[in-house]
């Protein structure tokens, strides 16, 4: 008796498939997605050419034999080199909006990002804001964010690295915004003389302790992106310490730093013990990303 071929897999077989090989290979997550079924999806729904907002639409599709070779490869590479799923598709999204990414610059993943979309700051805004720099801007996402949030700013981009801001000029002329963000090269403020009216910083701002004990996802990011220590402290606040002084200068009356610290709340409070600071709701909490004005700033 003819034995019956076996019936092709689905796009949900592949997804629930390569979740599983991600967890049992103890892949570290953090770039996008927080876990190994969204990580699959997300892979999976790339190489397959599909919508990535429609796994349900999806779901039952059966997947020729070729296809599914490719994407067993996809998942071969990313438990094989420990790069971020965002290094593999080239591409990373925040508040749905899509950007390049690529090993020159850190992975985009600011909660920043949701105080630009959802209007948080705003009550610190008006029309005095007309000039934003968006400072540690890596592949220039929040650059990108903040112009198509405020559409009557300008905004400048700057990045120490050069690498990071061809990246970041790819996004820039990709949402055809060359005409309103300007890329600037860096080390903090020191290239920048303003005024501006709104600064938003994801720094970086890991401590050494924390740096240490990285997965090899976050190893595979620009270290000048992540590590606050550069500088000699082990605090993570090396870069946060030059900002907070030179802030002031370059920010008009009115102006305020919004500034990205993760995990180093306690760090952050213990190096400015008497520093005022406006703590901001994200889907982190109360304790990642803080505001300051800049009269809070002045010695």
């Amino acid at each position: 008796m003819a034995q019956e071929p076996a019936r092709a897999p689905t796009v949900i077989d592949l997804v629930e498939e390569s979740a599983q090989r991600l967890s049992e290979a103890g892949v570290a997550f953090g770039h996008g997605t927080a876990n190994a079924f969204d990580e699959a999806a997300w892979l999976v729904l790339w190489r397959l050419r599909l919508p990535l907002d429609d796994l349900d639409g999806a779901a039952a599709r059966e997947v020729s034999p070729g296809s599914t070779a490719q994407v067993r490869a996809l998942i071969d590479e990313r438990i094989a080199s420990r790069k971020p799923a965002a290094y593999l598709t080239r591409e990373a999204w925040l508040q749905g909006v899509p950007f390049y990414v690529d090993e020159r610059a850190i992975v985009p993943r600011s909660f920043i990002a949701e105080l630009l979309a959802d209007g948080s700051i705003d009550h610190w805004l008006g029309e005095h804001t007309r000039r934003v720099l968006d400072l540690c801007t890596g592949n220039g996402s929040l650059a990108v964010l903040a112009a198509m949030a405020w559409p009557e700013v300008q905004v400048d981009a700057a990045d120490l690295s050069p690498e990071a801001l061809e990246v970041a000029a790819i996004n820039i002329t990709r949402h055809q915004l060359d005409a309103r963000v300007t890329l600037k090269t860096s080390d903090g403020l020191a290239a920048l003389p303003g005024p501006y009216d709104l600064i938003v910083c994801n720094p970086p701002y890991v401590n050494a302790q924390s740096m240490a004990a990285l997965p090899a996802e976050y190893l595979a990011e620009p270290e000048m992106a992540l590590s606050g220590n550069l500088h000699g402290g082990s605090d993570g606040m090396d870069f946060i310490r030059q900002l907070l002084r030179d802030a002031p200068s370059r920010m008009s009356e009115r102006a305020v730093l919004v500034l990205e610290i993760g995990n180093e709340r306690e760090n952050f409070e213990a190096a400015f013990p008497t520093l005022e600071a406006i703590w901001l709701d994200t889907s982190a909490g109360e304790d990642a990303v803080l505001l300051l004005t800049r009269e809070a700033l002045l010695p």
